[in-house]
């Protein structure tokens, strides 16, 4: 028999987090028979996002559907399509799906932003910071993003194929403490429920341990792309940038309300949050391309939670690309962190000394205010 770990940790309890994707699959939110969207179900889920809006929590949604809307409009058949089938299915389902989440959405008082990507938007660094600012913006000024993979674009050799593992990228390029997969399944089981009777549900998962992959399945439905094996291959990527997750049951009407509630579930735990993972990340992971150098004052600054302004800059060195990691060293040549720059080395160097404002006069386009930002920054000690 499988020995699985004692859930002696406790879930987790929804109202403990700041900023939550959550992910909704097309078999969920599409009416496989008729190729329509389930309205009812969709107008209770959007109650329980409104309801974590209002209690002042950052919320970005990945949904998929667009094929599957898409297909349907262009009275495509059922079954597996051709890539350039999918791909013009997605280009018509896209325009759906937008139009719908932003319906919903709005009925709440809530603005919602499309943002579409590929494998190559959270992998690349140049990619990921503009991606990355982009969706910060946007919870900033108190949207949802309603985020899918570019599926008019995206070959097979660069796609996700699943957004189970596309969500946990975007959740630790967004810095959320949670991502909630929305399944046509309440959790984890020791085997397979359907097959095995005996089955048990885990709900906490403090550690993925090879015994918790051996136990995923296969896909459950046919407009899914993935199991839960892709669903623990998202609880890993997760965990490993400072995220929690769980998996729950998207069947029912309010399935995030149902979380709170108590229903089943499977939490998978990180012993780490966003922000130390990703200076983890930043300060052991990466190749450093370059140095910038700062005056005194800059370093206090920095030292006291500030980015690094290019006011503050006294020299730059290296051939770096925006996006590399680059050393940050003081007056004295010491190192005092390392960062994620916001420019090339060309225009970092015509930066050098200059006040923000003057940005967009000495590069002839608009800029970043920060050389580094703080999020995309790890100190000597931090």
């Amino acid at each position: 028999m499988t020995q699985v770990e004692s859930p002696v940790t406790p879930a987790p309890t929804l109202s403990s987090f700041r900023r939550v994707v959550v992910k909704v699959g097309s078999s969920l939110l599409v009416d496989q028979a008729r190729g329509e969207v389930k309205r009812d179900w969709l107008e209770a889920l959007a109650d329980d996002i409104a309801s974590l809006h209002r209690d002042g929590r950052d919320v970005l949604v990945v949904s998929s559907g667009s094929i599957a809307l898409g297909r349907t409009v262009l009275k495509l058949p059922r079954g597996p399509l051709r890539l350039e089938d999918s791909q013009a299915a997605a280009a018509v389902g896209q325009i759906a799906l937008a139009r719908i989440w932003a319906e919903v959405l709005s009925a709440r008082g809530i603005t919602a932003g499309q943002i579409l990507v590929t494998l190559n938007d959270t992998e690349e660094r140049r990619r990921y910071l503009n991606a990355r600012a982009t969706i910060g913006r946007l919870v900033e000024m108190r949207a949802v993003p309603v985020i899918n993979e570019n599926d008019t674009v995206a070959t097979t050799e660069i796609r996700y194929g699943d957004n189970d593992r596309l969500a946990a990228r975007v959740a630790t390029m967004a810095s959320a403490d949670l991502l909630v997969l929305l399944s046509d399944i309440d959790g984890l089981y020791t085997a397979p429920p359907h097959e095995n009777p005996d089955a048990r549900l885990i709900p906490v998962v403090p550690r993925i341990s090879a015994q918790i992959e051996a136990m995923a399945g296969g896909a459950a439905s046919e407009l899914s792309r993935g199991g839960m094996r892709t669903k623990v291959e998202a609880a890993k990527i997760a965990v490993g940038g400072g995220t929690h997750m769980v998996i729950a049951d998207g069947r029912p009407r309010h399935p995030i309300q149902r979380i709170v509630d108590g229903a089943n579930c499977t939490w998978f735990l990180t012993p780490s949050n966003p922000v130390t993972a990703r200076k983890k990340w930043i300060a052991g992971s990466l190749e450093p391309r370059g140095t910038v150098h700062v005056d005194a004052g800059a370093a206090r600054a920095l030292m006291r939670g500030g980015s690094l302004l290019p006011a503050g800059v006294t020299l730059v060195e290296g051939a770096f690309a925006r996006g590399d990691c680059v050393l940050i060293r003081d007056a004295g040549g010491a190192e005092i962190g390392r960062g994620l720059v916001a420019y090339d080395a060309a225009e970092a160097g015509q930066l050098v000394g200059r006040n923000s404002r003057d940005i967009e006069s000495v590069l002839g386009a608009p800029g970043r205010a920060q050389m580094i930002h703080r999020d995309d920054m790890a100190l000597v000690g931090d």
